[in-house]
């Protein structure tokens, strides 16, 4: 049987002209079993990618456009891309009305929830401070506690409840979108996955599993079920 083939969202186009993703989403996946399908922005029909991906990943990236979600835009805006934002906000509605097996990562989770409806704190460090930092200055990928639900599907995932992942954004959920349920969260409160009880096969992560997955089989786990998810749709 062949290998089941994952879709992961890339950066939008670049000046050089390029699209691009960090290779350790890819490595993940190679892990897994699945095979890395990228998928540039600026798609005209995204829904079109579903008749070919047995699985997908949101992957993180720069800010959305706060008009997505009708939020203020703010001197820590960064990395807006309006033909990301058009394709994954659509992608991500209808892989939750495929129930196709998602895995979304940091901008990830903040897709999913404005998709849904929800909102985001534009910048945490004016919401909760600094005494847990979500990354460092300015913009440096750091460590820092996450508390995970033990009843919950992130949990079973994972095999544990108290984590210490690699955490690298500056924005988090404020509203919560419809459906979502928080599963896990920082000592500060701020939000670090949320469940879709109607959708058994999607989760979503506001660290980068990615970062560590190579040396770290928790964070690994997270690509492992999602790999076998989409291989169960496969033989199905």
């Amino acid at each position: 049987m062949a290998a089941p083939i994952i879709g992961l969202t890339a950066y939008g186009r670049g000046e050089d002209q390029r699209f691009n993703l960090p290779a350790e989403y890819v490595d993940s996946v190679r892990r897994a079993g699945g095979v890395a399908l990228l998928l540039p922005p600026g798609e005209p029909d995204p829904r079109a990618w579903l008749a070919v991906l047995d699985g997908l990943i949101l992957a993180g990236g720069g800010d959305l456009d706060p008009r997505t979600w009708q939020g203020p835009e703010t001197a820590t805006t960064y990395g807006v891309d309006a033909d990301r934002d058009a394709n994954e906000l659509e992608l991500a509605l209808a892989a939750i009305e495929e129930e196709l097996p998602t895995l979304c990562i940091c901008r990830g989770l903040q897709v999913v929830n404005v998709a849904l409806g929800g909102s985001l704190h534009p910048h945490l460090p004016d919401v909760v401070g600094e005494e847990v930092l979500h990354r460092l200055p300015p913009r440096v990928p750091t460590p820092h506690p996450v508390a995970v639900a033990p009843d919950g599907r992130l949990a079973k995932i994972l095999a544990a409840s108290e984590i210490e992942p690699i955490s690298w954004h500056h924005q988090a959920v404020d509203r919560l979108g419809r459906g979502l349920e928080v599963v896990a969260r920082a000592p500060d409160g701020v939000v670090e996955a949320v469940e879709l009880p109607g959708h058994p096969r999607l989760v979503a992560v506001q660290w980068h599993p990615e970062m560590s997955a190579e040396h770290d089989p928790t964070q690994q786990r997270l690509f492992d079920w999602l790999v076998a998810e989409a291989r169960r749709d496969r033989r199905g």
